[in-house]
């Protein structure tokens, strides 16, 4: 029998134990479609799972996907995982020439020069893929890759020169979505009590946003109906879902959206489980809030996205933000949490326009539950077809952000996105967490790297690792081993180029402070990535960041320590009982803490939880560091009792 594995990588994530919320449905979905298409007798499918994913390095999960030599090797695209995934193509293909790779997801599209313009595999799907899903794999398994030529929405690659061919027609997804099952139902997905449980009632969307992908993937709206819906969520429930997130563009302009709302709260009587969805304000009544709330929804998302009514209109999203801050004034009356989305950069919009959408977000109290981000040209929207004709220059790499418009600048988008900070009293991306535990008690693969630059015989280390890792480096004069420095730092970036990676200074003794920008200089040359770029408007890289971590026993004076902390954060270790009597000035005017040892007892732990600046702590202790980052900064994907 044939095989073919299925591969999702995760959204790369801030911290090493945060929550990547990695399910993956898309995968599944074709599991199940290829039972639905009769392959069972001729095609053996596996969905490699996230506790892979999400953990091994890069050359870690390379092996591990090609350690049988699977006929075929599926990769779902999305933004945040595309250049990983396409490294991951060619390294199996390097290890097992006579793997099939097809790529599929939102990044693939004829409009996408990115993913089209790029080798590795061999072919490529658009659109929904469940439908076609049996012609695709009885092609592949009776004639390769050039049977598949000219099916609707794929691509092959062929040819002396091995390029890409054209896509053939795009597919129209009309099927019902009755036709293939739920993955979690038919055993192709497990349910995790500690991660979200995705699903679909729904797809397609009555809204024609222009920046949104779902208009161009799938322009009919196709659903479950109430009986199906309510028998797909009792179904989660009892296999132990926590928090169900509803993937469907727009859930309350869904058929039957008031008969779904009394189906749910019948099947969820004693809310087991809490419901995360989208919503649009127009059309919600004080009625639909209450029939929310008590279904179990604890948190909706609304799209607010600018207040000038011209830009509403021009991007087709039409609404107002006074019916926004109506809807949001009923989901508050009965407990429902928001996101509230405001985006930078839309056409029509300027600065004046993002400031004074600041300003309604904190007149209506929903400045702690907003969500203000800049522009992403995503590949297959209409926004992205009219760039060029609506005078829009965007990035042509994920995550494909906006550079200007007609009425922004690239300054100006920077200015408009620092200023809403300063307003909101907070940033609004994510916040580089070093990974400091200590090296003992490691898992495999291994995290943690030590490499003392002094020692003679200290031996470059090729070992594959984790997909998030530390190398520390010690020498009583870091600067003077600079070289050695550098090459260890190579080395890390060799093996596992995609991993997110914290070096970790860890002098014996000062060191001349050029050598943090040796460092960021070699970091900088490594290979690009969704990740590195992510924060690249803040002058910062996600990615591969640089700390230094100074010993109890190491003596600073005060002014070379001031001058080290203006180039890159530093942690002081130091024991529990120094952290508290410090907690308020931690990150302030004095170093971070990395703590060493277990906490004294829990009123300890409480304590340093209300005084100190959460992300000024960091603890050697890994249970201490993951209870931190799930319990105190949020990083959970649902909460567990116990958990961390």
């Amino acid at each position: 029998m044939r095989s073919l594995r299925l591969v999702q990588l995760p959204v790369p994530q801030p911290a090493a134990y945060a929550a990547t919320g990695n399910v993956p449905l898309a995968a599944a979905c074709l599991g199940v479609a290829a039972r639905v298409h009769g392959l069972g007798d001729a095609l053996a499918l596996d969905v490699l799972a996230p506790e892979a994913t999400d953990a091994l390095g890069d050359t870690a999960l390379a092996d591990r996907i090609a350690c049988d030599e699977p006929e075929f090797l599926g990769l779902s695209l999305y933004l945040w995982n595309v250049e990983r995934s396409l490294h991951l193509a060619r390294e199996v293909k390097r290890r097992s020439p006579r793997t099939t790779v097809l790529v599929g997801g939102p990044e693939v599209s004829p409009d996408n020069p990115f993913v089209v313009g790029q080798g590795g595999y061999d072919v490529a799907v658009t659109g929904e893929a469940e439908q076609m899903f049996g012609s695709l794999m009885r092609g592949l398994l009776a004639g390769g890759p050039a049977a598949a030529a000219g099916l609707p929405g794929v691509a092959v690659r062929g040819g002396d020169a091995g390029e890409l061919g054209p896509f053939g027609p795009q597919p129209s997804a009309r099927f019902a979505l009755t036709e293939f099952p739920s993955p979690y139902l038919e055993g192709f997905l497990a349910v995790d009590p500690k991660r979200s449980t995705y699903v679909e009632t729904v797809r397609g969307c009555k809204s024609h946003c222009t920046f949104c992908f779902y208009p161009r993937s799938s322009n009919v709206l196709r659903s479950l109906d109430v009986d199906a819906s309510s028998r797909l969520i009792a179904g989660l429930r009892d296999r132990g879902a926590r928090e169900v997130v509803f993937l469907d563009p727009t859930f309350n302009h869904r058929p039957q959206f008031e008969p779904l709302l009394d189906a749910l709260v019948r099947v969820n009587a004693d809310r087991a489980v809490s419901f995360f969805a989208e919503v649009r304000a127009e059309g919600l009544t004080p009625e639909h809030a209450a029939k929310l709330a008590r279904a179990g929804f604890t948190k909706l998302e609304i799209g607010l996205q600018s207040v000038n009514p011209q830009t509403l209109n021009r991007v087709r999203r039409g609404g107002s933000p006074a019916r926004v801050a109506e809807a949001a004034k009923m989901l508050h009356d009965v407990g429902i949490a928001l996101l509230v989305d405001l985006i930078i950069g839309l056409p029509g919009d300027t600065p004046d326009d993002v400031a004074r959408g600041v300003d309604f977000l904190l007149e209506h109290d929903l400045g702690g539950e907003s969500q203000v981000f800049p522009l992403s040209l995503l590949p297959g929207t209409a926004m992205r077809a009219d760039a060029e004709r609506d005078g829009i220059t965007f990035d042509s790499a994920p995550p494909y952000r906006v550079r200007r418009t007609a009425t922004m600048s690239e300054d100006a988008w920077h200015g408009a996105l620092f200023a809403a900070e300063e307003r909101l009293g907070r940033r609004l991306d994510e916040l580089p967490r070093p990974h400091l535990v200590a090296p003992e008690g490691r898992p495999d693969p291994p995290d943690v790297f030590v490499f003392d630059a002094d020692a003679s015989t200290a031996a470059l280390r090729n070992e594959p690792g984790a997909q998030h890792v530390a190398l520390w480096l010690h020498a009583d004069d870091l600067f003077a081993r600079r070289d050695r420095v550098l090459r260890a730092i190579d080395n890390r970036l060799t093996v596992d180029p995609y991993a997110t990676l914290d070096v970790v200074l860890a002098p014996r003794g000062p060191f001349a402070l050029n050598l943090v920008d040796a460092v960021l200089d070699r970091l900088r040359r490594a290979t690009p990535s969704y990740f590195s770029r992510v924060l690249a408007h803040r002058g910062e890289d996600l990615q591969r960041r640089v700390v230094v971590v100074l010993a109890e026993e190491t003596a600073f004076t005060a002014g070379y320590l001031t001058a080290l902390r203006a180039e890159v954060p530093v942690y002081l270790d130091q024991p529990w009982h120094q952290a508290l009597a410090d907690a308020e000035r931690l990150g302030g005017d004095l170093p971070a803490a990395r703590i060493i040892g277990p906490p004294i007892d829990r009123s300890a732990w409480d304590e340093l939880t209300v005084r100190a600046d959460p992300e000024a702590v960091t603890f050697a202790d890994r249970r201490c560091e993951r209870a931190w980052q799930r319990r105190v900064l949020g990083y959970a994907e649902v909460s567990v009792p116990g958990e961390g």
